[in-house]
């Protein structure tokens, strides 16, 4: 299957927020996960219901999910959104590269990448992203975490600050 760009009749399309309103969206965002996830060890509860919350309260949120390590590649784990690709090696792409380097990524324009290598289009409609690492109890990388968005430059250092606190709050003790 090949993708399309196409709006899925499922999907709504992304809408930016200022500073301000990200700031507070994210504050309300987490306040709901931590409440739903307080006393959780399961990681793959703690996934799907960071990707559902934030998908909610982030309206620029288009594609949300995470690529699980798993045999010295990333695959697909718990996700909100289109299709999304099922392997990515560590050489490719955005997330192989956060994974790689496990340093956090900021796209702001997925086009301008080079696509194939730099980018891997497993949807079209993307037109930003930021990736994430994840990090389990004893500092290893256990996965990356991907948002996707269908406006160019959505993701900055508000997200960056948000997600990797979240991210170390709910994985670095599994």
């Amino acid at each position: 299957m090949s993708a399309s760009a196409e709006m899925p009749y499922f999907i709504k399309p992304s809408i930016n927020l200022d500073k301000a309103a990200k700031r507070e969206a994210y504050q309300e965002a987490v306040a709901a996960i931590n409440a739903n996830l307080e006393g959780a060890t399961s990681p793959i509860l703690k996934m799907a219901t960071i990707n559902c919350i934030l998908k909610t309260f982030l309206p620029y949120y288009y594609w949300v999910g995470f690529y699980m390590v798993n045999n010295g590649r990333l695959e697909v784990g718990p996700y909100q959104g289109t299709l999304g690709c099922l392997y990515i090696d560590f050489t490719r792409g955005v997330c192989g590269k956060a994974a790689r380097e496990e340093a956090t990524q900021i796209v702001a324009d997925c086009h301008a990448l080079v696509q194939g290598a730099e980018h891997i289009a497993c949807d079209p409609n993307a037109q930003s992203e930021i990736v994430l690492p994840v990090f389990g109890r004893n500092g290893e990388l256990i996965a990356v975490f991907d948002v996707d968005s269908t406006l160019k430059g959505s993701f900055d250092e508000i997200d960056q600050l948000f997600l990797e606190e979240l991210l170390d709050q709910h994985f670095a003790s599994l």
